[in-house]
Formats: C-alpha cells, structure tokens, sequence
C-alpha cells in the first residue's frame, strides 16, 4: 500500500481527499512545522499531494507577503525536499488563477499566464520553480511524475464559499439582485476532482505537466440560483436591476464592509470558462462522472442537511 503525505488536510479539499483514499493507501497528514520531520525519520514515501496554502482572499485583508511565504516559499521547500527524496510522484495544487484572472474565451493550458493577484502570483511562481527545475534535472530518469494542478472553482458538501452565500441568500427568501449579468462559469465538483488525482496517483503514464481541472458543463449563477431554489423548494426570486446601480452598491460595499463589494460581485457575475480536455485526454476518459448540475445539487443538499 502506497505511503501518500497530504498538507492541508484539515482544509475543505484535503479532508475530502483524506475521506476518499484513506482506505486505499497510508496518508500522512503533517502540520506545516512536522513536514521536515517526517523526512528526517528516513520512511519511504511513494509520494505528495500538496493542498496547503493561502486562499484568494475576497475581502481584501491579507498582505500581499503572506500570499508568497505560503503558496511560494513552502511549495519551493517541498518541491525541493522531494527532489532529494525518493518520492515517486508530486501533485502541487496551484489553480487557474495562476493562468488568468479574466477569461474571454475559453482557459486552456497554452495560454500566457498574466496573473494580476498576489494570490495567482503567488501560485505561478510556485509552478515556475517547479517548471525549471523539470527543466534542469532529468526528473523522468530520477523516475520522478511531477503534475501541476490548476482547478477552478472547487465545491462540494460542507464547502464555504460564494455557493454557500447563495445559498443563505435564497433561503432567507432575499431577492437576487443581479438578474441582468449574464455568465457562463465552470466549476470543478470535488468528486471528480478525487477521481482525477486517484487516477494520477495509480496511472504512471499520465504525463508529467500543468492540468487545469473542471467539470464538462458550464452554468450560470442565475442558473445557480434556480437550483438552489429548486433544492429548497423556493419561488425564483430574481431581479432584473440595472446593473450601473448594482456596480455602485459593490463600490460602496468596498469601504463600508457590505455583503457585496467589487471583489465579490465580480466573482459572482464574471465568466470563467475552462477547457478539461488536456487532463481527460491524458488520462482516456470521454466524461468526467459527475455531471456539474448533479455534483452542484448534491453540494447544495448537503447546506440543506
């Protein structure tokens, strides 16, 4: 049975990850300061799954340093202790984010990554380093899999998050005031997003490289809203504003500590669509399981429950 270390295993991601393979291999799950510990003590690991960092934060509040003494420097640490070790394999968990704050299109691995946050700054540098040191090193004859993970929009039972929002906001019978934004997004069931990492785990012919992860169908939030209010058994309650006075109350909500501010509109009425087909092209797989309405209504009943 493979010996795996999960950082961030206490967060939304990782303890669904711990809950999916703990009965498939042995999971080793430090905190932050007991990863150089787990090295010194010479036990073979086949391999690390990388989670812990520091999310986007849409209030705002963080500095701009803590963003890269997290997501960069210890990534960088890692990376580097699994060089020297004889790990088999290293899934690092940056996001899409890394790649594009804005999509126009549709987000594919090719694209130039522009990153305008220090939080999707962060994540690239972190993928840099492990990029050059692809590069430099013969990882392949060191018998090394290094696989860069750029998910989207992560969510499923328990998640706390902009799904939870509007959750909290149909259920209080609050009319959704934002009727007139028209988006496409995707989102990234964390069911198959297990299912992907199982895979990478199992599969040493899955080539080594950057993958973004997401379901195949993308959705609306005011398609987001109907489900939600369908879950609940709910009227729609949605409102057509003009969007100009919308943008006014977000720009207010900036100063003020509203429920809605530039950030949170922007990620609530913005479209972000990302193509899979890299990942399930590498791995043969024509679909992913979960389709995104059935992983986004089993996500919604579980704040029912």
């Amino acid at each position: 049975m493979k010996n795996i270390i999960i950082t961030g295993s206490s967060g939304f991601v990782g303890s669904n990850f711990v809950k999916y393979f703990t009965n498939n291999y042995n999971l080793y799950c430090p905190k932050r300061d007991g990863l150089k510990e787990l090295f010194e003590n010479n036990k073979k690991f086949d391999g690390i799954i990388h989670l812990a960092g520091k999310a986007h934060d849409l209030k705002s509040n963080s500095l701009d340093d803590v963003y890269f003494k997290i997501n960069t420097e210890i990534t960088i640490q890692l990376f580097d202790k699994f060089i020297e070790s004889d790990c088999e394999f290293f899934i690092f968990f940056s996001s899409v984010k890394a790649s594009a704050d804005n999509v126009d299109t549709v987000l594919t691995e090719d694209d130039i990554a522009n990153p305008q946050t220090p939080y999707g700054r962060s994540k690239l540098l972190a993928e840099r380093h492990i990029l050059n040191k692809i590069e430099k090193l013969d990882l392949i004859g060191l018998n090394k899999r290094i696989y860069i993970l750029r998910p989207c929009m992560i969510h499923g039972p328990n998640n706390k998050g902009n799904l939870n929002l509007l959750y909290k906001i149909v259920k209080k019978g609050i009319p959704w005031p934002l009727g007139n934004f028209n988006n496409r997004r995707s989102f990234c069931s964390v069911d198959n997003l297990n299912f992907i990492v199982k895979e990478i785990v199992k599969n040493r012919n899955i080539k080594s490289g950057i993958y973004n992860i997401s379901d195949d169908e993308t959705i609306s939030t005011n398609e987001l809203i109907k489900l939600i209010s369908f879950s609940l058994n709910k009227k729609n309650l949605i409102l057509n504003i003009y969007p100009k006075f919308i943008k006014l109350i977000a720009v207010i909500g900036d100063v003020i500590n509203l429920p809605l501010n530039s950030e949170r509109l922007k990620k609530l009425t913005e479209s972000y669509v990302v193509s899979n087909k890299k990942i399930k092209n590498a791995i043969g797989l024509n679909n992913m399981p979960i389709k995104t309405k059935e992983g986004l209504i089993k996500t919604i009943n579980s704040f029912n429950n």
